[in-house]
This record gives C-alpha cells, sequence and structure tokens, in this order.
C-alpha cells in the first residue's frame, strides 16, 4: 500500500434528523457543550493522523449551512468536503463513498452522533485495516446480562433464552474498512433494492452489509465515551464528559 492510499478518508452521514431526541433541529445540529455534535465528530476523526480527508453527508437540502458551520468552527485543518446525503444511512454513506478519491484505500465510516470517540480508537481501526483486515469495529463488552425475547411492544415480552455475555460486544464507530470491499457490499445492497429483494433482515450499520455478504468482519477495543447520542439522557452523559475533559485540559 503507497503513502496516499495508506491514509484512510472517513465518512460522516448525517442527513438523518434523529427524532429520539425530540423534535428541534437534526439530531447532528444539535448543540453539546455549545457545539453541534456534528463538529465534534468531525473533529474527532481528524485529529487522526491516519485520517486525511472527511467527508460529511448533510441533508440535501442543508448542504449550504453545513459547509457554513464547519467553516465557522475553524475546521480547515485537513481536506474537509460536504456533500448532498441519502433518504436513508446507507445511501449516504455510499453518496459519501462516491466523493473520495480514487487512490483512497481505507475508508472509516463514523456516526455524527458519537461526538466523543477518543482519537486512539480512530487510530486503533485505521491501523487494522492497513494492516489486511477487509472490515474492522470498535466494540466493548456488556456489562449487562442480556435476554431474547419474542417482540410484543406494549405487553409483557416472553424471553426465549439468554445469551452468554462474554461473547457479546457492542459495536461503535467508526468503522473501518478496506474500500473495496466497502463499496463492493454496497453494490450488492443497491442490486437487492433495485430487484425488491425485500425478505434480507434490515442492516443498521456497514460491517452487517459485509457480514451479510460472507465478508469477515474483526474487533478492536472500543471506548466506553464512544457512545452514541441518541436520547436526551446521553446528551447530559456527553454533556458532563465534555466538561471533564475541558476542566483536564484535554479537549
Amino acid at each position: 500500500m503507497n503513502a496516499s492510499a495508506a491514509v484512510a478518508a472517513a465518512v460522516v452521514p448525517a442527513a438523518g434528523r434523529g427524532e429520539r431526541l425530540g423534535p428541534g433541529a437534526p439530531k447532528a445540529l444539535r448543540e453539546l457543550g455549545g457545539v453541534p455534535l456534528l463538529v465534534h465528530a468531525v473533529r474527532a476523526l481528524a485529529r487522526s493522523r491516519a485520517v486525511g480527508l472527511v467527508v460529511v453527508a448533510a441533508p440535501a437540502d442543508g448542504v449550504a449551512e453545513v459547509v457554513a458551520l464547519l467553516d465557522s468552527h475553524g475546521l480547515d485543518g485537513k481536506d474537509i468536503r460536504v456533500v448532498a446525503g441519502g433518504a436513508t444511512r446507507q445511501e449516504s454513506v455510499r453518496l459519501g463513498l462516491a466523493a473520495i478519491p480514487a487512490e483512497v484505500e481505507i475508508v472509516l465510516v463514523h456516526d455524527a452522533a458519537r461526538p466523543l470517540v477518543p482519537v486512539e480508537v480512530v487510530d486503533a481501526v485505521a491501523a487494522a485495516v492497513r494492516a489486511g483486515a477487509g472490515a474492522v469495529v470498535p466494540a466493548v463488552p456488556l456489562a449487562d446480562t442480556v435476554k431474547r425475547v419474542e417482540p410484543n411492544p406494549g405487553r409483557p415480552e416472553p424471553v426465549l433464552d439468554t445469551p452468554d455475555r462474554a461473547t457479546l460486544r457492542a459495536v461503535q464507530t467508526p468503522q473501518g474498512f478496506d474500500r473495496t470491499t466497502l463499496v463492493g457490499v454496497h453494490a450488492k445492497a443497491l442490486a437487492e433494492e433495485a430487484a425488491g429483494a425485500a425478505d434480507a433482515p434490515p442492516v443498521t450499520d456497514d460491517a452487517g452489509l459485509v457480514e451479510r455478504y460472507g465478508g469477515q468482519v474483526v474487533v478492536v477495543p472500543g471506548h466506553e465515551e464512544a457512545f452514541k447520542v441518541t436520547r436526551p439522557l446521553d446528551l447530559v452523559l456527553a454533556e458532563a464528559v465534555l466538561a471533564r475533559r475541558r476542566a483536564a485540559d484535554a479537549y
């Protein structure tokens, strides 16, 4: 792998609204410590020497707004591009991929709603791909016992079994990929969609697409501070983490 190919590009799908945080601005534009989640997420990626380009997939009607937002927060140390995202996360990632120069062989995909991922996690994911892994996810062990249930929303749900917690991990981002692998699984998913294949189970991340089409995904250690800000309580926790970092001059 040559020097330019060894530098990763990162795609940040940020076109969704994030309704679980309540009405208002799209989730990626909600503020944490006075700064939008998206800005924190892009900064986290830009801090890594492994990342040379960050592509943000913004709402189709908000590209200019996101460009102005990133410019206003001084994010000019790295190559940062904004493209129009799609109606789904999968489509936004695909559109972000299309904006990455052909010579880049390592691609990271990061949730805008994970604003506090430490730089060492970004570095570890990129390094694992550089070492030959086709797909890499950072993950942490589960603290809680997990039950598999028969879904029955609004009513008591029968427990089917209790998986061994030692074999389970909670997956985070950025997820890392060999570019050929990621482009290939997105092309297969798009072809299935065009063919009207409706029986495939939903996939919530890009590593899930790799698994669906027979590829291997490996895990590297994640970090407890790389949690996803989805609910109002998550935002309270993120504010506490950010305040501690600022007090320690670590942010």
